[in-house]
């Protein structure tokens, strides 16, 4: 009898994420296909053991986990296309960010991030929109960020959007970021409103601002010497499994950003909806930043977006 296929996947959050639940998914539908035929085991947090949320990719890299999900703007320093997807105010509604994605953007960004990384790229989580909570005060235009120390993804375009506005943006990981939200020598962040009660942060940032300024994937990266290895069958049901898992993640999401909203209600927070002209005023300070993606881009991405 021939020894199972060995799946270990992992993430960086608890078991009750959107994304975790994804993971149990996939693994789920492949168990019940192939039985015997596939072993799956779950590392639901890496940094419950240690590691740092962005040492999932090395891990991922060089076998230790067969498959994760990690947001595309880690992976900006190799893969410089992926800042593209980091412009802030891209895309409409989730629709159209979700299109992008399904669509031929998503699988020219595929090519370039194998080309970077020893992926198999398997798909695209969503993380959703992200909003800004902070500890000092309502944020309703870009004076109000002014000097206000900002924790940023590790992203050239997500740092120099925040200059833009005038805050102080500090690229860092979530684990150093969580622990200067408590500590109080971090004054913001920015995630979808799930990340932030997931971590904790609305315990310590009363002040939250729906500005949706930042759409964002994570991607799910198959270890390319394993997910090539695979008999075709159980690469084409992977295939399948991670589809069907992404629909099902992206419809919990919806979910949970309400449920979130609730929970930041229940703690007291304030909560600030952007005026039209509130987010005109946000357009307006960071469209440098289109004038100079044509410049590096082209209109490459910016047509392959219209499908």
């Amino acid at each position: 009898m021939a020894d199972p296929i060995q799946i270990r996947m992992g993430g960086y959050g608890p078991p009750t994420t959107t994304h975790s639940r994804a993971l149990k998914f996939i693994g789920d539908r492949l168990e019940e296909q192939f039985g015997d035929g596939v072993d799956v085991k779950y590392i639901w947090n890496i940094m419950d053991f240690g590691y740092r949320a962005d040492e999932i990719m090395w891990l991922t890299e060089c076998g230790i986990l067969t498959m994760s999900y990690q947001s595309t703007s880690y992976l900006t320093d190799k893969v410089p296309e992926l800042e593209f997807v980091d412009l802030p105010f891209l895309f409409a509604d989730l629709d159209e960010a979700r299109a992008a994605f399904d669509g031929p953007l998503g699988r020219y960004l595929d090519e370039r991030i194998e080309a970077g990384y020893n992926f198999r790229m398997l798909g695209y989580f969503e993380n959703g929109f992200r909003h800004i909570s902070n500890k000092l005060r309502p944020i309703h235009l870009p004076a109000d960020l002014a000097d206000m120390k900002i924790r940023m993804l590790p992203s050239d375009m997500h740092v120099r959007t925040f200059e833009l506005l005038g805050a102080e943006p500090l690229r860092m990981d979530l684990t150093e970021a969580i622990e200067q939200v408590v500590n109080g020598t971090l004054d913001a962040q920015e995630n979808p409103l799930a990340n932030t009660v997931t971590y904790g942060v609305h315990k310590y940032h009363p002040h939250h601002t729906l500005s949706g300024h930042f759409y964002l994937s994570r991607g799910v990266y198959g270890h390319r010497e394993s997910v090539d290895g695979w008999p075709e069958e159980f690469r084409n049901a992977m295939k399948e499994a991670v589809q069907a898992a992404t629909v099902y993640q992206r419809e919990l999401a919806v979910a949970e950003e309400d449920i979130s909203q609730q929970a930041l209600n229940d703690e007291g927070c304030e909560t600030v909806e952007l005026t039209d002209e509130e987010r005109a005023a946000f357009r307006e300070a960071v469209a440098p930043l289109y004038e100079d993606a044509r410049a590096r881009f082209g209109d490459t991405m910016f047509d392959l977006m219209k499908g």
